[in-house]
């Protein structure tokens, strides 16, 4: 008996996908929901599964660093690089949505905030992030646990510095053992100093995107709290120009 042929449909779960875009708001003239909650909840959903993709390369990137394989890392930096690119791109999307239009539909979302964007805080911790705070958001279960869990093993970063040959021990502040280490690979090897480079492109564009996040949270509430009682911009101001590879741009100072 012939099986039957899998669709399109079927293989990327289409319907499925489809009814998961559930507006809340009701407009008061016609019943039926605002117009901009639809493009809200696609593009934070959308968000969701770029980073789910991201999380799904750093860990093929900590591998490729620990095989030593810097084809391999290269290859998966710039997939990674393409991506933050790419959800740089859609708040573009976003802020085509008016202060007017959001407030139509913001207080629909009750306690719900960007800031409990369990992949975003873990990748943050993959990378090497190691801040406790960022827990608090997230109450006891299986999205905490993940992000606990990326704090407790070896980041992205230590995986780096240790495909790198780099001794030392990564601060905040930069440590001068690391920096040091840097310098050697960067005058006398030039395949790591290029990993080097896209790393730093990788920190880069992890910046880019809370710049730009911070700029449309202002273009969309001002100043105001953001959902859930979180500080909106002002907390996403705070987080701005503070690398997560403070070493790589520490090095910049030795040329």
């Amino acid at each position: 008996m012939t099986s039957k042929a899998l669709t399109y449909v079927e293989y990327l779960r289409i319907d499925e996908l489809l009814a998961l875009q559930e507006p809340r708001s009701s407009d008061p003239a016609t019943g039926e929901p605002e117009h901009d909650e639809l493009l809200f909840i696609v593009i934070h959903q959308v968000y969701e599964l770029w980073f789910k993709q991201l999380l799904h390369e750093a860990a093929r990137l900590q591998t490729a660093f620990g095989a030593g394989d810097g084809r391999v890392a290269l290859a998966t930096l710039a997939r990674m690089l393409t991506i933050l690119k790419t959800v740089v791109g859609q708040v573009d999307v976003l802020e085509t949505m008016t202060p007017l239009s959001f407030a139509s539909f913001r207080g629909r979302l009750e306690s719900a905030s960007g800031f409990q964007s369990a992949q975003f805080r873990e990748l943050e911790a993959v990378l090497g992030r190691r801040d406790a705070r960022m827990l608090s958001p997230h109450p006891p279960g299986p999205a905490r646990d993940r992000i606990e869990a990326a704090m407790n093993r070896p980041s992205l970063y230590a995986a780096f510095l240790a495909y790198v040959g780099v001794g030392g021990r990564a601060a905040a502040g930069g440590d001068e053992g690391v920096v040091d280490g840097l310098e050697r690979v960067y005058r006398g090897d030039p395949l790591r100093a290029l990993v080097c480079e896209r790393m730093v492109d990788l920190d880069e564009g992890v910046q880019e995107w809370r710049y730009r996040h911070v700029k449309m949270v202002e273009r969309t509430i001002g100043g105001r709290s953001g959902t859930g009682g979180s500080a909106g911009a002002a907390y996403l101001r705070g987080t701005l120009l503070t690398p997560m590879f403070a070493e790589l741009w520490a090095v910049r100072d030795r040329f």
